[in-house]
């Protein structure tokens, strides 16, 4: 099996630039363009992790046809954490998809990444404390059980002005985490 083909074949199809495959595998760009075009070869610690980050199983990875996953459970997100703020992928193939759920958790006084203006649609609701959206010139502030939606095309970001942490169902159409 060509596993550099299949890694590319699977981040094209997924939606996903090498730099957003290595940034989710927290490897570089280069190596990531080294192993698709076979110049060299992961450890199997890495290849289980890219894998994991293209949203499939080693099993799948290595078919020939991919079995639709219709239930994700804790053992299947995947997350990436900075200081301030946490994104736990809860559909991790979701790069496929026509939508990309994500539950955001920020830490008090954390904020999201500020997010350029592109094409998509947003979705949010507040599961656990407020949070203030800010969009384009203009701020917001979403309390639990309150949501929000708008059009990507101005500059956006969230952040958790208060003491507690913040926890935000958020999806994006087309996916752009």
């Amino acid at each position: 099996m060509d596993i550099g083909h299949r890694m590319k074949e699977l981040r094209i199809q997924y939606g996903l630039t090498q730099q957003e495959l290595a940034d989710r595998s927290e490897l570089s760009k280069g190596f990531i363009s080294q192993l698709e075009r076979n110049l060299t070869s992961p450890s199997i610690g890495t290849l289980l992790d890219i894998i994991q980050c293209l949203g499939t199983t080693p099993a799948e990875f290595f078919a020939d046809q991919e079995p639709e996953q219709v239930v994700f459970r804790q053992e299947d997100y995947f997350m990436k954490e900075k200081e301030e703020s946490a994104v736990k992928w809860v559909i991790p193939n979701a790069q496929k998809n026509a939508m990309e759920p994500v539950l955001m958790t920020l830490a008090p006084h954390g904020s999201s990444d500020v997010h350029l203006p592109h094409e998509a649609e947003e979705f949010g609701y507040v599961l656990k404390g407020s949070i203030r959206l800010n969009y384009g010139s203009s701020s917001y502030v979403v309390r639990q059980g309150e949501s929000f939606y708008f059009d990507a095309g101005k500059k956006h970001s969230i952040e958790n002005s208060g003491n507690r942490e913040a926890v935000v169902l958020w999806v994006s159409t087309p996916p752009s985490f």
